[in-house]
């Protein structure tokens, strides 16, 4: 347990993380070692902030699994990176977090625990959530063993990016070259697709649509190939497609990642 003993060295916790699997981790070392902890978030022009305190006074205690119990999906949580951050913000967010962890420090005011304060750089707008503690929740009685798993990171071989038909980067340049290039679909955010994508691709998000509007439009006999950040979110994409019937549909080994390491390193990589 070298993760709580790290913890009990200190009065409270301050997380500004920028994933999903550190912040659950951060949070149930800080119930299991009883310490208060200040968290913030940011996202593009948004950001928010709150206080977590499983064994707080007055039975006020909550902890983040109270506000998220479940991670999203990963294809739903892209990165800073991958989504892009108003660098400002970051100041904005961290003036809170710093204030609350004086207030805990020093016992004054009202923390913001049971409230979450989310701000919008964009409107200049702050508003307040109320945060309640989630009835018949579990307990946390001890770490989890692995919190990128929790978070569906590090899936071990056999899900759904081995599941689908898929072709290599070199593959598909070859093909390229040899003017063979099938119809490239890139279903990324379009702030990834603004960093890097492959010559000649095609943007259009994932949506809950997008597999019957591809359909639709290229035909089922349509010889795609969907492409992505690391190949997992396109694998979905290539599965739905392989669900409408379409069989000539492969998934891009690696993603745009790939692409980048393999074939054309003077791309910009994220």
């Amino acid at each position: 347990m070298l993760k709580l003993d790290l913890f009990s060295r200190y009065d409270l916790i301050m997380d500004g993380t920028d994933n999903f699997a550190t912040r659950y981790l951060v949070n149930d070392a800080c119930v299991l070692a009883n310490k208060p902890y200040v968290w913030g978030s940011i996202f593009r022009f948004e950001g928010q902030a709150s206080v977590f305190w499983e064994n707080a006074p007055n039975d006020l205690g909550l902890n983040y699994r109270d506000l998220y119990p479940e991670p999203p999906p990963p294809e739903m949580a892209p990165s800073c990176s991958e989504g892009g951050v108003f660098g400002i913000l970051c100041a904005s967010i961290a003036s809170i977090m710093a204030t609350e962890a004086v207030k805990l420090i020093t016992g004054i005011g009202e923390p913001l625990l049971g409230r979450l304060v989310v701000y919008d750089a964009l409107d200049m707008r702050y508003r307040e959530l109320p945060v309640r503690r989630l009835p018949n929740r579990q307990p946390i009685t001890d770490l989890a063993e692995d919190y990128q798993l929790l978070c569906g990171l590090g899936l071990p071989r056999g899900d759904t990016a081995d599941a689908v038909p898929g072709i290599s980067v070199t593959e598909l340049k070859n093909r390229m070259d040899q003017n063979e290039m099938p119809v490239l679909i890139d279903v990324r955010e379009p702030t990834e697709w603004d960093i890097v994508h492959i010559p000649g691709a095609i943007l259009m998000a994932r949506s809950p649509a997008a597999a019957q509007t591809l359909r639709q439009r290229y035909g089922a006999d349509a010889n795609l190939v969907i492409v992505c950040k690391s190949g997992r979110r396109s694998a979905k994409v290539t599965a739905e497609l392989l669900n409408l019937g379409m069989r000539n549909v492969r998934n891009l080994e690696g993603g745009v990642l790939a692409w980048v390491k393999d074939i054309d390193p003077s791309l910009p990589s994220y």
